[in-house]
């Protein structure tokens, strides 16, 4: 028999809960319970198909416990279910013209019984049948006093949800979000396609406590609790942005499933970086029942895009399975001149060559064409104040270009052993080329009265290898069930340039009035600078959950690195060499979860990174790592069996050992030719994260939350440096919520939604040459909103406009008035209209 109990049906104290969650912060939300009766209508859209599922569909999304044998719809198909229905109406429909009738026990719960002939379906009481109560990997949540039946399996990531039930990103354990004592957020399908967010960096910017910075058209840092992330995970395994950020295409969010944020520090997972956050695609997986579909979109500025997605068995037992994915973006700009090329190529095949073993192979490509370099951004008068200029103003040529082409080859191989062990090996090798050339106005530091379009190209070429091999598994002490993980990961990125110094090809005398087809396209020497990079590392890891009391749980790791840099530049002849290596470096997580009731538990973390230096102390020895060590207390909550999660948390980073310079330079051993350092430097970090992710109600999803961060200098080689923000252009304070409510009743069709973004001021200040400047940006909100209709099971449509009030801000301020002007206006009020149909 199958047994499934898809969401507790009575009232739910979710004001209270979000009341504790907040410690006495009113959001606002009325207490909310879910339908529970026969006689409440609700709207229901069931793909036909195998009766079982069409059951199962109808049961989670009427919100009842359903149990059956499944030998009762083994061969029975369904129609579907699309319209307003009470549960008796809704059962009936999709029961019409099959021997089977419907059963209601007394608990409340339902199941099926065959009878001989094929009555009209009906409703009478039985005896109790305990359902058994499933979790979202498909496991069962065991009662031993109960007799056990085989589990329906529900997948949460199927659902229109805006959160999930488990991730394994911080630790390699599956655990809910509830139960991993670190600050975890999702971006899944579902908000992928309300949001319409096409790439990492749309992501980024719906994403509580992170934050993006522009310093080309085409190019971006993200950054986390005061520190810029340094590398991005694909299936759990790690891609370095340190020295290939500008070769690597931003992700295609049309390839994923879900993105995963683990904000702190993350070496345990990721090895070396900054203890800002480790962000974790995961592809979309194949598909055993066959599914396709389009998307096309037009939009402001000849917006265009189109998206194919296909999925299903290459077999006729559904052993082998295939997706591929491909979109086309070709896309202006508010900006002049501005425009982009994008294509998408993704294929995956996922094979189960025995019951216990899965192979998947995957292949991706990625091109773009950008006719945009470093520029796009604007300048600045010389005191850092606002020229005023419009939004609409760039200073491209038709020469300048940024164009990128990468490859991706993964392999991932799942193994499960009788005893619940899991063996996982995956591997990925990355191949990216870019080119560019163009240029960007800016100012020389002896002559800033003068203000020139200062071009440069150049060509890169970056190769990443990735690989991790880990086993976990259940284990048994003091009579009392425990986790277990340990692994082996290894990385290495070869990175590789050549290109041109800054060359000026026009002065700019008016920034409001030029004409840039009168700049002629220099002839560059694409080998005046020679850059090499070689890093890599390995590790070995543990992870332990231990189950100390039934509320009450324990997580320990570490990790042992094995790290080695080599960097050699050449610069028209001049040849300099760099050098990092840690041997054994070990990195630490720990935490404790107590389960205050069942819907809440408490947690407080130790997790720890390191990011291994170049400098070199007195006796020219290299110095120790810089060691991010984030210490965190929250407390989360878990609402309507896991539809709806909350969280907050209270930090503190301690980002240490970082190289300052010393106060005696004779005591060094390069003395007078250079200085030397020692690991002193300290940059502290605090703040607090508040976020809540999911359903309010079966009808409505939302996501919103705040963050606040302060990082300052607590000591540095620059001692006017202390006491101060450590990197001012980033918001201490932001809130973002994202909505969509689907509306009830005749209005079935329609759901309505938006999002909503506030950040604090921001600010850059220096002197330079004798010129003070400050540039700044103060606080400022957007608003979006977006209006779906869903003309037919297969049709639906959307449309969405944004920034509707059509603020005018920067999204990115300059770093300073000469060098690297990078202002970038955020974009005006613009629209986006999508059509998806499935095949």
């Amino acid at each position: 028999m199958y047994a499934i109990k898809v969401r507790s049906t009575g009232h739910h104290p979710l004001f209270n809960a979000i009341r504790t969650l907040m410690f006495g912060a009113v959001l606002g939300l009325s207490a909310t319970s879910y339908a529970n009766t026969t006689d409440s209508v609700n709207h229901y859209e069931i793909s036909a198909g195998q009766l079982g599922q069409a059951l199962s569909s109808f049961a989670l999304q009427s919100g009842i416990a359903l149990s059956f044998d499944p030998a009762l719809t083994q061969g029975l198909t369904s129609s579907g279910l699309t319209g307003s229905y009470t549960t008796a109406q809704g059962f009936a429909q999709l029961l019409k013209g099959t021997n089977l009738q419907l059963l209601k026990r007394t608990d409340g719960s339902w199941t099926l019984e065959k009878v001989t002939t094929a009555p009209q379906p009906q409703v009478r009481d039985m005896g109790q049948l305990k359902p058994i109560d499933v979790n979202a990997s498909g496991t069962a949540n065991r009662d031993p006093n109960v007799a056990q039946l085989p589990v329906i399996t529900v997948n949460a990531e199927d659902e229109n949800s805006y959160t999930v039930k488990n991730t394994s990103t911080a630790t390699k354990l599956n655990l809910s979000l509830r139960e991993t004592p670190q600050s975890v957020s999702v971006i899944t399908r579902q908000q992928i396609e309300d949001l319409g967010l096409t790439t990492l960096n749309d992501a980024v910017l719906k994403t509580i406590g992170l934050s993006m910075q522009k310093t080309g058209a085409e190019r971006y840092s993200f950054y986390a609790r005061g520190f810029d992330i340094d590398a991005i995970m694909y299936d759990g395994l790690p891609t370095s942005l340190a020295s290939a950020k500008d070769a690597l295409s931003s992700a295609n969010l049309a390839m994923y499933e879900r993105i995963e944020i683990v904000r702190g520090a993350n070496g345990l997972v990721q090895g070396s970086g900054n203890p800002s956050a480790a962000i974790n695609l995961v592809r979309k997986k194949p598909t055993t029942e066959f599914q396709s579909s389009i998307g096309l979109s037009a939009g402001s500025w000849d917006n265009y895009h189109t998206e194919l997605d296909v999925s299903g068995s290459l077999a006729q037992n559904g052993k082998i399975r295939g997706r591929a994915v491909a979109t086309y973006e070709d896309a202006d700009s508010f900006q002049d001149k501005v425009n982009r090329e994008h294509s998408l190529f993704y294929a995956t095949v996922e094979a189960d060559v025995t019951d216990s073993t899965t192979v998947t192979v995957s292949y991706t490509h990625h091109n773009e064409n950008n006719n945009v370099a470093w520029g796009g951004g604007l300048p600045t008068a010389v005191d850092g104040s606002d020229l005023h200029l419009s939004r609409s103003t760039s200073f491209l040529t038709d020469w300048d270009h940024w164009d990128k082409e990468m490859d991706t080859v993964s392999l991932e191989l799942d193994h499960h052993f009788a005893n619940d062990w899991k063996l996982r090996i995956s591997g990925s090798k990355n191949w990216a080329k870019f080119d560019y050339l163009g240029g960007y106005p800016g100012r020389l530091a002896s002559n800033l009265s003068t203000l020139s379009y200062r071009v440069s190209g150049g060509i890169y070429d970056d190769t990443q290898n990735s690989f991790d091999v880990y086993l976990n598994g259940p284990f048994q002490l003091f009579n009392r069930t425990h986790e277990l993980v340990f692994g082996y990961s290894y990385q290495d990125d070869d990175f590789n340039s050549h290109g041109s110094g800054t060359t000026a090809v026009a002065t700019i005398t008016d920034p409001s009035s030029f004409d840039t087809s009168s700049w002629v396209k220099p002839t560059v020497n694409f080998y005046d600078f020679i850059d090499n990079r070689d890093m890599t590392q390995h590790g070995v890891y543990t992870t332990a959950r231990f189950s100390i009391l039934d509320q009450l749980k324990f997580i320990s790791g570490v990790r042992l690195n094995w790290y080695d840099y080599q960097y050699v530049y050449n610069w028209k002849g001049s040849i300099s060499n760099t050098q990092s290596k840690e041997t054994a470096y070990p990195t630490f997580y720990s935490g404790i979860i107590y389960d205050l009731n069942q819907q809440h538990s408490i947690y407080a973390s130790y997790t720890d990174i390191f990011q291994p230096q170049s400098s070199r102390d007195a006796s020219g020895q290299l110095l120790e790592s810089i060691k991010g060590k984030n210490y965190e207390i929250g407390i989360k909550g878990e609402y309507f069996d896991g539809a709806l999660n909350a969280s907050m948390a209270i930090f503190h980073i301690d980002q240490d050992n970082r190289a300052k310079e010393v106060s005696d330079p004779t005591a060094c051993s390069t003395y007078p030719s250079s200085t030397c350092y020692e690991a002193a430097g300290l940059v502290q970090s605090k703040g607090f994260e508040v976020e809540i992710n999911g359903e309010i109600t079966p009808n409505w999803q939302v996501a919103a939350g705040y963050s606040y961060i302060d990082a300052k200098y607590k000591k540095d080689s620059d001692n006017s440096n202390i006491g101060k923000l450590f990197d001012t252009d980033i918001p201490k304070h932001q809130v973002k919520v994202s909505t969509m409510y689907h509306l009830p009743n005749a209005l079935y069709r329609w759901r309505v939604g938006g999002n909503f973004s506030y950040q604090s001021g921001v600010y850059n200040e220096g002197t330079t040459s004798g010129q003070k400047w400050k540039i700044e940006q103060g606080g400022y909100s957007v608003f979006n909103l977006t209006t779906g209709y869903r003309a037919s099971e297969k049709l639906d449509l959307q449309f969405a406009l944004n920034n509707i009030f059509d603020k005018t801000y920067y999204q990115t301020i300059g770093q300073n008035i000469s060098s690297w002007p990078t202002i970038f206006y955020g974009a005006p009020r613009n629209f986006m209209a999508t059509l998806k149909y499935n095949f």
